[in-house]
């Protein structure tokens, strides 16, 4: 048998004392409190009450006080509290139903109205309550959820990613010091009134996130072009070229494959196709310029510029990151937007920093050269 209610009469005269719980025993469990402190340590215990019958007028602490006491604290302002008292004018009602009562029940009392007014308010905290746990429940079910998206998104892309690295050993590193690039870069600008209203905390974190994909069209490159230790001959950049294409083109049909455009990867199809475009329309695919050119993949065009400057190839020295530099803001205006080369600028030592925490190890390089030298027959 369920167990019956518990019901806290605060009274400090043994008559209605005695009266209110004559009047419940046979529904109710009572506790009985002669003071508001005594009330307010019994509330607060490990079993709280179901439901308060509150006196207003006791020495000491008034049930006002009580009431109010009961309300502040999250432990116990969900108990529903019940004003018995002899006190009838319709300011102290009032007083009362502001304070956080439930209901206001004037002396001398009808045991009928009691049980009425006890019975509608308790199954109004039944109610309360379920609805508070369900509402708990689908909370956590949600964070519970969206966690589990969050981690597909990054298993998502980190799988994408790792198929890059599968047909390009230089590219591992390159893509995490470039995704923190982009963090960096998009953090800079964060304030800043061009840029103020896209990058918000959500969007940077998807771009990070996104930014690994940048080149992920070079799995549909050629052996021949793709390890090829130098410069392209003019008709093999323009299949290197194709990487953009292929890149937004293998996300796109990711996502047919789910039947549904997926918004974290929006950001991943415009960096893969728009990373080469350039600030004054002389870059490629599309040849788009100025604002055409999405944020994301603007900002990323600064990104893998100076990572690739800056980096040992098999086939080349890195550059100091002073020449990068140079280059870099030689290029202000023409191959990129002179807001975010100000950025980078401002903040090259967060970028020094990125580059040196995720720098090319020798193993690393020893791999890369091993694998040229098998394709070029240079062992």
């Amino acid at each position: 048998m369920q167990d019956k209610p518990t019901i806290l009469v605060v009274d400090d005269t043994p008559d209605n004392i005695d009266l209110l719980c004559a009047v419940l025993e046979n529904d109710y469990r009572t506790k009985v409190a002669v003071n508001g402190e005594r009330a307010l340590k019994i509330a607060a215990g490990e079993v709280k009450p179901d439901l308060i019958l509150l006196d207003v007028m006791m020495p000491g602490m008034s049930g006002y006080e009580v009431c109010q006491r009961l309300k502040a604290d999250a432990a116990t302002r969900d108990i529903p509290v019940i004003f018995v008292t002899a006190m009838s004018e319709v300011e102290d009602e009032k007083k009362g139903l502001d304070l956080g009562a439930v209901d206001y029940i004037t002396k001398p009392i009808s045991a009928p109205i009691v049980l009425a007014r006890v019975k509608t308010h308790l199954s109004i905290k039944r109610v309360q309550d379920f609805l508070r746990d369900q509402n708990q429940f689908l909370e956590a079910e949600i964070g519970r959820r969206v966690q589990q998206i969050a981690a597909l998104q990054d298993v998502t892309i980190h799988t994408m990613a790792s198929l890059a690295e599968t047909r390009d050993n230089e590219t591992g590193n390159h893509i995490r010091r470039t995704s923190h690039y982009v963090k960096a870069l998009a953090e800079q600008l964060r304030s800043h009134p061009r840029f103020g209203y896209f990058l918000d905390e959500q969007t940077i974190g998807l771009l990070f996130k996104s930014a690994p994909l940048h080149d992920i069209g070079k799995v549909g490159i050629p052996d021949r072009i793709l390890l090829k230790p130098g410069r392209f001959e003019p008709h093999e950049f323009e299949i290197m070229k194709t990487h953009t294409t292929l890149g937004r083109d293998a996300i796109e049909a990711a996502e047919r494959e789910l039947g549904i455009t997926v918004d974290f990867l929006t950001f991943a199809k415009e960096i893969a196709y728009g990373h080469q475009e350039k600030w004054d329309g002389s870059g490629y695919p599309q040849g788009l310029a100025g604002d055409a050119i999405p944020i994301s993949a603007r900002l990323m065009a600064v990104a893998d510029v100076y990572d690739a400057l800056i980096s040992r190839r098999v086939y080349k020295d890195g550059m100091s990151h002073e020449q990068a530099v140079a280059i870099m803001r030689a290029g202000r205006g023409s191959h990129f937007d002179p807001d975010i080369l100000d950025a980078f600028l401002a903040i090259q030592d967060q970028f020094v920093a990125i580059a040196q925490r995720y720098a090319d190890s020798d193993h690393d390089m020893a791999r890369a050269r091993s694998k040229h030298e098998t394709f070029t027959g240079t062992a």
